[in-house]
């Protein structure tokens, strides 16, 4: 789930006219996240400093680009609205309304307070006072979720994640928050099976420096969701400085954590009014840790 570029909306040529953006590639512009990422990361290198401030916001914080205004977005990036409008163009869109369509397509549903939640529970038209009805409801989710992932994760993906977590002696676990429960799972379940690991706990606030001493030879698996632990984001970022390979669970190719990761894999979990289990991505730690038990013993 990014450094922020030293402003230049200031800078003006002698004639007085503002530099703008590098040509458009050719072709259409990308339709989903995946696409739309690596389009990104291909012009990157030829955009001013101006867009390459947006591309870094934008990468960080893909809900606030899909469900923002224009005038709140630029606020929060930074910049002139203008400069979102030639981002957009610079990546082939004929404004920015169109570009935001792409993150509105694929952004995850706004993540409510407790209050609004119960709100929601508490809807008339719901039995929401009957705890069976309220299961039934919440193992509906886990379903839809586990059909999703089912249906989506590239399996050319979860490949790779399997092999590098092969080649690392030691599988050091990162999870905060909601995410911290698959960590934990993962650390009971690769020990069981007999395959070293190390469960990032935070016990004192360590964990920087526990981060800070994995060596290349080792690996990182690393999970996080909307909204994003901050502290996941930043030490996976640590790891990856000191070139230790990082495996991701997360739930979109905006997530910051895709900026870290040598691998990783999407899973996003549908929910019952804001309510997410992890249903699929238990699923899905599972197979990593059974795949792996596999190949090792082979």
């Amino acid at each position: 789930m990014a450094a922020v570029n030293t402003a230049t909306a200031h800078a003006r040529t002698t004639a007085g006219a503002v530099p703008t953006a590098a040509p458009a590639e050719v072709g259409a512009p990308p339709r989903d996240l995946k696409s739309l990422r690596a389009r990104i990361d291909a012009r990157r290198p030829t955009l001013p400093k101006r867009l390459v401030q947006v591309t870094e916001f934008a990468l960080a914080h893909p809900q606030d680009i899909a469900f923002g205004t224009v005038a709140s977005i630029a606020l929060k990036a930074h910049v002139q609205p203008s400069t979102l409008v030639r981002f957009a163009q610079a990546l082939g869109y004929s404004g920015f309304s169109e570009l935001q369509a792409v993150f509105r397509a694929h952004a995850r549903i706004r993540w409510q307070d407790y209050d609004e939640r119960f709100e929601a529970l508490h809807d008339p038209g719901a039995s929401s006072d009957d705890p069976a009805g309220l299961l039934r409801s919440f193992m509906h989710a886990a379903m839809v979720s586990i059909q999703q992932a089912a249906e989506t994760l590239d399996g050319e993906s979860l490949a790779t994640a399997v092999d590098l977590l092969d080649r690392a002696e030691t599988i050091h676990l990162l999870g905060a928050r909601r995410s911290f429960p698959v960590a934990a799972y993962l650390a009971y379940t690769l020990r069981s099976l007999g395959i070293r690991c190390e469960l990032v706990d935070q016990v004192a606030g360590l964990a920087p420096e526990q981060i800070g001493l994995i060596p290349q030879r080792d690996a990182l698996l690393a999970v996080s969701f909307t909204p994003y632990a901050r502290a996941t984001v930043e030490w996976a970022a640590i790891a990856a400085r000191h070139q230790v390979p990082v495996v991701a669970i997360t739930d979109s190719p905006f997530s910051p954590l895709v900026q870290s990761a040598t691998a990783w894999l999407e899973v996003a979990e549908a929910d019952h009014a804001g309510f997410r289990s992890l249903a699929a991505t238990m699923s899905l730690a599972t197979t990593l840790a059974v795949a792996l038990a596999q190949r090792r013993r082979k």
